[in-house]
């Protein structure tokens, strides 16, 4: 069910002009910051005098333009041709103008698994005020979505026992197809819908014109960071229990920049602009680019709106794609983004097969509501045993592959195939399969196990290749094997939990190597939670089931929302930054098993798998030291990227005086003060040395701190000071971090460990990575 949210691509989006034939596409105009004490409607008239300046004569501005950003940054979306975007690009003020792209979303028991899996704080390390991450906070969050919409009726956005709306939002409630403002209440507070830019027949762009959620992401990823408890939920029966937001006291608003045919990059600026104007706390993004189009930060929708979402103070958490296992694929990996990764829970749906004979049964996952017999009584073959006399290949037949089965030998049977990532989807397979008569069907499916189908009627399950080695020698040993297919049931304490996914996508970020991404990881696989009303139910069913099962680092993203909002609720003085540094400090690298994390296919996790590990809820509300960053330490990194001050002061307002280093490098991208260390570059008997800085946050002013380092062999490193301590007077500290390696690192790898400050209750860890 997530599949259809998971596809990652950028296309660029094109219309048709108006008159004369001209072709126009729609171009944004990012004009950096909004320079102090300017109102928003000067700005708007401002860019529809620059948007005339360049219009040939009988075109009027307002025409043509699609948005305006005015309240944390300036710009506009407008049909442009190649001609015309091309001169406003030499326009004073004008930082980039680029084709206007289309990205895709990126698509209980996951909250119970984080509380389960907390390290443990026990009294002494516990802030005296403070409670659990899942007691209610002391000052309304507000969590702003960039999504597809949402189902304002689902239990979990109601709103008894909220008090006012907080008198700072200033957001409203846009009316819209079978959606009004009375939608809107004390906990859904505010919507927004804009042109998602999707192109028709007739090659011209439409408008949702509703915030109401048509493909039923934005429900799911809202109710999950921030949805009240609903008990008695589930998925037809499974998985059954409560149903709870990370953050079930903070207020939502939805942005809905998304349909399911994808989210414009025009839209998500205004979603981004609106959010910070709205006043939120925290802006949830579950959608991204293809890892294969890498624009540059200043022509990135998402690193634009972030970059200034943060620098006025609000949270940006997005989701690091859907491309992995392979490496270099993680998305949205700008510095002032948090990026998250996905990982299991413990929990699944197991349907096994049952054989014939002395009735033994082979474990299999799927959702399905079998209504075959009990008893193991249909024929089971395998694909290869049904090839078609026109199939040119066993190999093609024996994975089932459309048109190479005969549909006379599978009728009545079950049907036992192969299935490779490579393959036809498994849902084409199925329906064929079932159009031809088969009872069942068998996938014998190693890479995406862990991620749970659902075949709803048609009995389905999925084996590993270990299990299947039984089917096939049942089958081998008998003239008639027979077997059946019973339906799902939930299987929880699963073990090991969490692992970090296949499909989650991997560090090293293809932009910034000296930046550690993903950041952190959060639950993605099979997670309950709110959906829209749909009308594919299963035998029996009359009313569609409020919650799905859906999977994807876009339902990982709202869970770290929704733990940052907690932690911004009782400290809502702390900067983005701090909040990021602790929730990374926090995070745990094991698993039920007490032992390492490892990913699905059994290697041991690294950083660029998962981070600094599994967000820790209970243990970022009190991490004792913190990481912290200013804008100026933003626009340093600017610096260091490549940028120049000059185009740096477009972008923002700097303070007065500011000007790049003479020796600007991307190698000093490594002395941001992130929560984790990258380095690239170190050769053989080579160091580097890196800083960074602390903030003590923790209740006793008068702290020591010892370092621990963890690192592997042929990498010596060495931290200087090796004791940190603070006093009523002294709350920040700095240290070095000298990295010396004997032997260049291996080639497209690195070599990670850890460095972890300790006072005796609080532990503070931060990964690092090298590479050569």
């Amino acid at each position: 069910m997530w599949l259809p949210f998971c596809f990652v691509a950028a296309l660029l989006l094109a219309v048709h002009g108006e008159g004369r034939g001209e072709r126009s596409d729609v171009y944004v105009v990012y004009m950096g910051a909004v320079p102090p004490r300017t109102s928003p409607s000067f700005l708007q008239e401002t860019h529809l005098r620059l948007v005339g300046s360049i219009l040939k004569r009988g075109k009027v501005a307002r025409s043509v333009v699609v948005q305006q950003y005015k309240h944390s940054f300036s710009g506009f979306a407008a049909r442009l041709s190649k001609d015309e975007a091309a001169a406003l690009r030499h326009k004073p003020g004008v930082v980039s103008v680029f084709a206007d792209p289309v990205y895709q979303l990126h698509t209980t028991r996951s909250w119970d698994f984080l509380q389960q899996t907390d390290v443990k704080i026990d009294s002494a390390r516990r802030y005296s005020a403070k409670p659990t991450a899942s007691s209610a906070p002391t000052t309304d969050t507000i969590i702003g979505l960039l999504d597809s919409g949402i189902w304002p009726e689902s239990p979990s956005f109601e709103d008894t026992g909220f008090g006012p709306v907080p008198s700072r939002w200033k957001g409203v409630c846009m009316a819209g197809d079978d959606f009004n403002s009375s939608n809107c209440n004390k906990k859904l507070i505010g919507a927004r819908y804009y042109d998602l830019g999707e192109v028709n027949s007739a090659g011209t762009r439409s408008s949702s014109n509703s915030p109401r959620d048509e493909a039923g992401h934005g429900t799911h990823t809202s109710s999950t960071a921030a949805g009240n408890a609903v008990t008695g939920a589930s998925y037809y029966g499974l998985a059954s229990g409560t149903a709870k937001g990370g953050s079930a006291a903070s207020r939502l608003a939805m942005y809905r920049v998304c349909s399911d045919e994808g989210c414009a990059g025009s839209a998500i600026l205004a979603g981004f602009d609106d959010a910070v104007g709205d006043g939120v706390d925290v802006i949830s993004v579950s959608l991204g680019a293809s890892p294969f189009f890498n624009p540059d930060f200043s022509e990135d929708p998402i690193a634009i709106g972030s970059f200034h979402a943060v620098a006025k103070g609000v949270m940006v958490v997005c989701s690091a794609g859907n491309s992995g296992p392979d490496p270099s694929t993680v998305v949205n990996a700008a510095p002032w983004i948090m990026t998250v990764a996905a990982t299991t829970i413990d929990r699944d749906f197991e349907s096994d097969v049952v054989l014939g004979g002395n009735s033994s049964a082979v474990k299999g996952g799927a959702i399905n509501f079998s209504n075959l017999d009990k008893s193991p009584k249909y024929p089971l073959i395998t694909g290869a045993s049904a090839k078609s006399s026109s199939a040119s290949r066993v190999e093609s037949a024996s994975h089932c592959e459309p048109g190479t089965l005969d549909a006379s030998k599978i009728k009545g049977k079950i049907v036992l195939c192969n299935h490779s990532q490579s393959d036809t989807s498994k849902m084409v397979k199925v329906e064929e399969l079932q159009s031809a008569g088969a009872v069942g069907s068998i996938l014998v499916n190693d890479a995406d196990r862990s991620v749970t189908t659902a075949y709803l009627d048609f009995p389905v399950t999925e084996v590993t290749s270990e299990a299947a080695a039984d089917l096939y020698k049942y089958i081998s040993s008998t003239s008639e094997p027979v077997a059946t297919i019973a339906p799902s049931i939930t299987v929880t304490e699963l073990k090991p939990a969490p692992v970090v996914v296949y499909f989650s996508s991997r560090g090293p970020s293809a932009q910034t190597g000296n930046i550690l991404k993903p950041d952190v990881a959060a639950p993605g696989v099979n997670i309950l939670a709110s959906w829209i009303p749909t009308s594919s139910l299963p035998a029996g069913q009359k009313q569609p089931s409020q919650f799905n099962l859906i999977s994807g680092t876009s339902m990982a993203c709202p869970h770290v929302a929704g733990a940052a909002a907690t932690v911004k609720a009782w400290n809502p003085t702390w900067s983005p930054a701090a909040i990021r540094s602790a929730i990374m400090t926090t995070a745990t690298q094991q698993n039920n098993n007490k032992a390492p994390m490892t990913t699905d296919s059994g290697t041991v996790a690294t950083p660029f798998d998962y981070g600094a590990g599994q967000v820790n809820p209970t243990g970022a509300l009190d991490p004792g030291l913190v990481y912290d960053l200013a804008a100026d330490d933003y626009l340093h990194f600017l610096c260091n990227y490549g940028y120049g001050a000059s185009q740096i002061k477009l972008i923002t307002s700097p303070a007065a005086g500011f000007s790049c280093a003479g020796n600007a490098s991307k190698d000093l991208i490594s002395d941001l003060n992130y929560p984790s260390i990258a380095v690239t570059g170190l050769g053989a008997a080579a160091s580097r040395t890196v800083t960074r800085e602390v903030t003590n946050v923790g209740a006793q002013e008068d702290a020591a701190y010892t370092v621990a380092v963890s690192a592997p062999d042929g990498l010596d490193v060495k931290v200087v000071p090796s004791k940190l301590e603070f006093t009523n007077t002294v709350k920040k500290l700095s240290f070095q971090v000298t990295f010396s390696s004997k032997n260049a690192p291996p080639a497209k790898s690195a070599l990670t460990g850890s460095i972890t400050w300790s006072d005796g209750k609080h532990i503070v860890r931060s990964p690092f990575a090298i590479s050569n």
